[in-house]
């Protein structure tokens, strides 16, 4: 990564973590809120069509909520693919399949 990029996505990183903060959010989860993350099954991640679990922690996924909602249950990224196409991601969290 050039160190142009680095220097911006480590500014755009510590704008959210304020933005988070002033609205009352934290920017890291509890020791607690990880402990019952590693105990649920590893499905979380999402499933390829071929069954198989997808690992998409790496892409760059934002928020489609208002500035002020209280409930971050869906995200999007967007993928460059060839000759010019984007792929939209969009996901939905299944919250109370997690949470009761």
């Amino acid at each position: 990564m050039h160190p142009s990029s680095q220097h911006q996505r480590a500014e755009l990183a510590a704008i959210a973590e304020r933005a988070m903060r002033e609205r009352g959010f934290l920017s890291e989860f509890s020791p607690e809120a990880k402990a019952e993350a590693e105990q649920m099954s590893e499905d979380l991640s999402g499933v390829a069509r071929n069954g198989e679990v997808l690992d998409l922690r790496h892409l760059l996924w934002s928020s489609i909520d208002n500035d002020d909602t209280r409930d971050l249950d869906q995200l999007t990224v967007a993928d460059p693919l060839s000759e010019g196409r984007i792929r939209v991601r969009v996901a939905v969290a299944d919250v109370e399949s997690r949470v009761p």
